[in-house]
């Protein structure tokens, strides 16, 4: 990881069923304007669920805080991207195995 880097991104979904927010700490990597998160888990991980049911979440990177879009990269349709950011989060973090979300900003 590079000096001065953020380590963690802080994401805060709606939950599907309370409709409270809830957030989690974890690690992410950047594209082109664009910040990519790795479930471990896949699609049993709660957060992905509740992206997947409300894709507005909230974003804190470092003193930034954003809302954004979430939406789930699968390999099959999406494959050269997949792969392209579970070589960063390898590269960032020596770990990139999982199910791919990119987080797009909001405009404003």
């Amino acid at each position: 990881m590079k000096s001065g880097e953020a380590e963690f991104l802080y994401l805060t979904t709606t939950g599907r069923r309370s409709g409270q927010p809830r957030e989690i700490e974890i690690w992410f990597t950047q594209r082109d304007g664009r910040y990519y998160v790795i479930a471990e888990h896949l699609d049993d991980a709660h957060w992905v669920q509740n992206l997947v049911a409300d894709a507005r979440v909230g974003v804190r990177v470092g003193d930034r805080a954003f809302s954004a879009r979430a939406r789930v990269i699968r390999e099959a349709e999406a494959s050269d991207l997949h792969w392209a950011i579970r070589e960063l989060s390898e590269q960032k973090y020596g770990w990139g195995d999982g199910l791919v979300v990119e987080l797009t900003p909001e405009p404003g």
